[in-house]
């Protein structure tokens, strides 16, 4: 029984508004580092935890926390398009599990995931199909959202499940850190903006696919010429919060509001809750060290750009190898 876990950061901007030649590199080699880790470990099952960006869930039905017993991915702003090799009955079994710990958690035999999901599999592991997978939905987007404490308390219930797998997992968090890129809100959408919240943008029109590509493509380009039209980066808080992470004080965060963590660091930083989760999940195996820690504003990106290793102490594979 072993188990291994990276968080890394995702932005739809890869490839559409990078930054310089150095940042990039720097960034890709840091990707590099942690796939040759995880193909060292050889993991037989990845646990993915991820957000979505108005790409599979809706305000139709928005559940906090959703396991995809079934999900393909749609290949947004050019990630990987395709299914995701889900064990289905291990999956089925995983929610129950979670369910019976007391956390509720919705499944879905047809999850739409967008590149919040693909790249992470594409980046740590080289593509979707390389290893079974159950891809663990958070809601970062939507009011209300799961606090930090659900978001420990899921990973943890996880973690206890996929304990007595006897399997190699991988706990992967997908997200984050600070940034606020311009995703709609149902409060203040017009009509039809409104009408897509509430489900009809599961199936976008080609052209409409492309507005929304391009107007995510403008905004970043404006925030690197001016920090202040979005939300800025908060890089201390990023910092603090990959501290908190490293120290293994997950539920020093339980009491943080949600509105807090929107101002300090903008509105779409929730997704740092898969970091948690995953983290929580990973603590199930006992104490961990974490190791590879990356950190870097990427205006271009939109984005406090991170990448974080870790392993429990007590594994062979971890003793080798952090």
């Amino acid at each position: 029984m072993n188990a291994w876990l990276h968080c890394l950061s995702h932005t739809p901007l890869i490839g559409f508004n990078d930054p310089a030649p150095e940042v990039l590199a720097e960034v890709n080699a840091t990707i590099a580092s942690a796939r040759e880790r995880i193909r060292v470990f050889a993991p037989e099952l990845v646990v993915l935890f991820a957000p979505d960006h108005y790409n599979g869930f809706f305000c139709d039905v928005m559940p906090p926390f959703c396991l995809g017993v079934g999900a393909h991915a749609i290949g947004d702003f050019g990630s990987a398009e395709g299914e995701l090799p889900v064990p289905q009955a291990l999956a089925e079994a995983c929610a129950a599990s979670v369910m019976e710990q007391g956390i509720d958690l919705a499944v879905s035999w047809r999850m739409q995931v967008d590149h919040g999901f693909a790249q992470p599999l594409e980046f740590l592991l080289g593509g979707l199909d390389r290893c079974p997978v159950l891809p663990v939905f958070i809601n970062a987007v939507a009011p209300p959202l799961p606090g930090f404490q659900r978001a420990r308390l899921l990973g943890e219930a996880v973690g206890r499940f996929t304990r007595g797998l006897n399997k190699r997992v991988l706990f992967v968090g997908s997200g984050g850190l600070s940034h606020q890129p311009p995703v709609p809100e149902l409060a203040s959408a017009d009509a039809h903006m409104r009408d897509r919240l509430l489900g009809s943008g599961k199936a976008l029109p080609p052209d409409e696919r492309e507005l929304r590509t391009r107007r995510v493509i403008n905004a970043a380009q404006r925030f690197v010429e001016d920090q202040n039209s979005l939300h800025p980066l908060n890089p201390e808080w990023d910092n603090h919060f990959l501290d908190v992470l490293s120290d293994g004080q997950l539920s020093a965060l339980d009491a943080m509001p949600n509105a807090e963590l929107s101002q300090l660091a903008g509105k779409s930083t929730h997704e740092i809750k898969t970091w948690v989760a995953a983290f929580a999940a990973l603590s199930s195996f006992g104490n961990y060290r974490t190791q590879g820690r990356y950190y870097r504003e990427i205006p271009e990106w939109i984005a406090g750009f991170g990448s974080i290793s870790a392993a429990p102490v007590s594994t062979t594979f971890a003793r080798s190898h952090l």
